[in-house]
């Protein structure tokens, strides 16, 4: 009787201990509930571009005004890193300067993302606020990027070094730089520095005499672009105007992936991306609406 009765109680203890492992590991879940409230919790990770990343930060905190509940990570890293991850499904949202194509060697995988074109946004030929030069030709730039000008007397500047600052490889902005300014020419590898990121260059820009580089308008506003100075491309300004007239040359779509069509959450902040609440914003950061571009 009493070896019965020890049973149970071990029976007992041993329910009652998983039930509280149970009740434990619960509160990690992603989607846990608040049953204060009845409502649960989401979160979704938002990575890659740089350029478009103060975007998505900026509107991940309007979204969370609207729905207290929900958390949006939003990360860099560059196009690359943002197309490759959505594509691996590590991430809900991919985010990049580029089509996803053109950084995916599979292009069975590139097939199984969705691409939201959620704005435009032009970038700019930077230099050192002391550079005295306004305005650069194509061949010019391609010229300083190249080695062929390796001093600012060679473009009609001062007799100064160009301190060449480019991006890594896996930047979407770096590719949209070759596309539209280097055209059929590779950049020299060996000259300058590389950084990783639109932070880094501008800081580097604007600590190194005589330097350039190119910058996304997100990037340039009035508060961010002290100690920098934005040149002309062959006589044409970084306007929206000019950029939807199609007369300056240096732009790109900002596209944010999914791995097929979005669902829940990651649907509803990329409806709010393209939407008229957040159109404001998308002009305030320095981007045009997808809608303003014909």
């Amino acid at each position: 009787m009493k070896k019965n009765n020890l049973k149970l109680l071990l029976t007992a203890l041993l329910i009652t201990t998983t039930s509280m492992v149970f009740a434990a590991c619960s509160g990690k879940d992603n989607n846990s509930k608040d049953t204060s409230k009845g409502e649960k919790t989401q979160t979704i990770t938002s990575l890659g571009s740089t350029a478009l990343k103060p975007l998505v930060e900026e509107s991940a905190k309007k979204f969370k005004e609207k729905k207290p509940k929900v958390t949006i990570n939003v990360q860099g890293g560059g196009s690359g890193a943002g197309i490759s991850q959505v594509s691996e499904g590590t991430v809900e949202i991919g985010n990049s300067d580029v089509p996803a194509e053109s950084k995916l060697k599979d292009k069975e995988k590139a097939k199984e993302l969705v691409d939201h074109k959620v704005c435009v946004i032009g970038f700019s030929i930077v230099t050192h606020k002391d550079v005295k030069v306004d305005n650069l030709t194509k061949e010019q730039i391609q010229g300083i990027f190249t080695g062929k000008y390796t001093n600012w007397k060679e473009v009609g500047g001062e007799d100064l070094k160009i301190n060449v600052i480019n991006r890594p490889k896996s930047s979407g902005t770096r590719a949209t730089f070759k596309d539209t300014i280097m055209e059929d020419k590779n950049e020299k590898e060996d000259i300058g520095i590389i950084q990783d990121s639109s932070d880094a260059v501008s800081k580097s820009i604007q600590a190194t005499k005589g330097s350039i580089s190119y910058l996304a308008l997100s990037y340039l506003t009035e508060e961010k672009s002290q100690g920098l100075k934005l040149l002309k491309i062959d006589g044409v300004e970084a306007t929206k105007e000019n950029i939807i007239n199609k007369k300056y040359p240096f732009w790109s779509y900002e596209h944010m992936y999914t791995k097929g069509e979005p669902e829940g959450l990651t649907k509803e902040f990329l409806e709010y991306m393209m939407s008229d609440d957040n159109k404001e914003n998308v002009e305030k950061l320095g981007y045009i609406p997808i809608g303003d571009f014909k």
